[in-house]
């Protein structure tokens, strides 16, 4: 178990190491400033915006016009995803034969990939075509990727404005994280990956021989190139069906850990260059510094439980043997090549960001495990969280903390020398409440309706109210994991139960959640960096309540968890925790 445990610290420590780095290279990027590859990528974005035919220095945008630019470039966005989606008949590089696949999962899958969700119903190796993965999947991880750090750019825009009307323009802003952050990484990555045996070809499946006698075809594709930008947009989508357990997705130890740094460096950087564009790096630190109080303990609570094994394990006599020496930990569902202790790692890592890749089994962990990735979610993507999409969340809760703490003890809310009024905390709270609302909402409504209940596989019992429960906490944060159980694709061997009109309302629904939960907030958020960008700056006097000092850490992350605990924590007890505390092996 030490040996876990040092894996886990030695992770942590080269995180911390490359967040000021990035955050200062992050900085330039979205202030629009010359940075070392601006010699050679310079000629490209001046092409591009000749292409847009926007001259982003003149055309300054208010929160209304980079919210309808972002809505519109999205919409487009989802059309053309469907498009493909549905015309995989005609497409080249489809060595498979295949065909589109249902109307409705089309529709899931689209709104899935332009929010930057990745939920996938379908099995991608058996499904889509290798033009539909490029053109299609991989193309998405990209721009909503950068939609959401263009977001963020928005409102640190806002918050550091003295009184200005602009928050800057979003197509500049879209071409520049795309050029500069985004492709020049994932170039890098997918090289390392397919260095290190990720497969990142053009060819047929292979029909393999194997040792009995039998044969198993092993499908292949161009795999890397997709891996290393699914893994640092925070997409999460596998090119497998089971994701970055595969070895063609993630092939040793070593890509296991590039991979997990690749989900957390930009979201954790961001914090370092939130501080640096407004002037004060002592609060991108004290943000940085309530994530990782977050983290670190989801880290510790999953890897425990899963060292531990369940009550029902040991009952059962069930003792496993652990990669890292130790007996009676819960092997079920994960890796020998990574263990218990790397398999936590990445469940905690993938669940506190939105991204959704999954080394291992959700479903298989134990209930205390399985309790991590359902409050991860449940605080609403803001320990970490995906890139730009977590720190503008964090953001909001700041926004709350400062107003609430500001009430405590008698002062005027401010933040960064801006008073925080009545408008700005009627937009954050909508904010805050849109993403929980949206989960229950859908929940009960798949809980307690026949269509709902026919996309339950392991039927109604604590087990399949957390799948249920699961399934739209992961579409409504836009992470995209699943408890596997919850589906919305026909099945050839599934249970009576499964049948095609419980399918398209989990697909519907489903779908009408992610959009609804991804867009609704961000043009909201939009409309809190306005307000705040027309504020005039007031030098901090005695009353002013500090936000870069430890008390507020812990005031934001009380915070954090009271808006977490209040939302989800009945819901909660009737899933995983019931689990957690029974001998039954659901």
């Amino acid at each position: 178990m030490a040996q876990g445990w040092l894996q886990i610290a030695v992770f942590f420590a080269v995180l911390l190491a490359l967040v000021k780095p990035v955050g200062i290279y992050l900085a330039g990027v979205l202030s629009n400033q010359r940075v070392f590859l601006t010699p050679i990528v310079g000629p490209i974005e001046r092409l591009a915006y000749k292409a847009l035919r926007v001259r982003p220095d003149e055309q300054g945008q208010d929160w209304k016009a980079y919210a309808r630019s972002l809505i519109v470039f999205s919409l487009f966005s989802w059309v053309f995803l469907y498009a493909i989606l549905r015309t995989q008949g005609v497409q080249p590089f489809n060595p498979g034969g295949f065909d589109s696949g249902p109307w409705d999962v089309s529709f899931n899958t689209a709104s899935s990939f332009v929010t930057n969700t990745n939920w996938q119903y379908y099995g991608g190796e058996t499904t889509l075509t290798y033009f539909a993965q490029m053109a299609g999947l991989a193309v998405q991880n990209f721009v909503s990727a950068a939609v959401g750090i263009a977001v963020l750019a928005a409102l640190i825009r806002g918050i550091a404005a003295r009184s200005a009307a602009t928050l800057g323009n979003f197509w500049q802003d879209l071409v520049r994280i795309l050029l500069y952050v985004l492709l020049p990484i994932s170039i890098l990555g997918a090289l390392f990956l397919a260095s290190q045996g990720v497969v990142q070809n053009l060819a047929d499946s292979t029909v393999v021989h194997t040792l009995t006698g039998g044969t198993q075809i092993l499908a292949q594709g161009p795999v890397a190139s997709q891996e290393v930008i699914k893994e640092l947009g925070t997409n999460g989508g596998g090119f497998f069906n089971v994701n970055s357990s595969y070895p063609f997705e993630n092939s040793s130890g070593l890509t296991n850990f590039v991979e997990m740094l690749l989900i957390l460096i930009i979201p954790a950087a961001l914090t370092y260059t939130y501080g640096r564009m407004v002037g004060s790096q002592r609060q991108g630190w004290a943000i940085f510094g309530a994530m990782a109080a977050l983290f670190v303990v989801a880290v510790a609570v999953v890897y425990f439980a899963e060292q531990h094994g369940t009550v029902a394990q040991h009952a059962a006599g069930l003792h496993t043997h652990a990669f890292d020496g130790s007996t009676g930990g819960n092997m079920e569902g994960k890796e020998q090549r990574f263990g218990i202790a790397n398999s936590s790692l990445w469940t905690a890592v993938t669940t506190v960001t939105s991204c959704g890749a999954v080394n291992s089994a959700f479903e298989s962990l134990t209930g205390l495990g399985g309790a991590v990735p359902f409050a991860n979610l449940g605080f609403g993507e803001v320990i970490f969280g995906g890139v730009g999409t977590g720190l503008y969340s964090m953001l909001m809760y700041v926004i709350l903390a400062v107003f609430i703490g500001g009430l405590m003890v008698g002062r005027t809310p401010e933040y960064l020398g801006k008073k925080i009024q009545a408008r700005e905390i009627k937009l954050v709270t909508m904010a805050v409440l849109v993403t929980p609302l949206a989960v229950l909402l859908s929940a009960g409504l798949a809980s307690a309706t026949d269509a709902g209940k026919r996309s339950l596989y392991a039927g109604v019992n604590p087990q399949g109210f957390s799948e249920t429960l699961y399934a739209y906490l992961s579409q409504a944060n836009n992470n995209g994991s699943a408890f596997a159980g919850y589906t919305g694709f026909i099945q050839p061997n599934a249970p009576g139960n499964v049948g095609a009109y419980g399918i398209t309302f989990a697909d519907l629904l489903g779908g009408a959640v992610m959009v609804g939960a991804r867009f609704l907030p961000i043009v909201l958020v939009l409309a809190v960096a306005g307000a705040l960008a027309g504020k005039r700056v007031s030098p901090a006097g005695l009353g002013t309540m500090r936000t870069d000092n430890p008390t507020f850490v812990v005031l934001l992350v009380g915070i954090v968890i009271l808006v977490g605990a209040l939302t989800f924590f009945p819901a909660l007890l009737l899933g995983p925790v019931v689990q957690s505390l029974t001998t039954r092996l659901f």
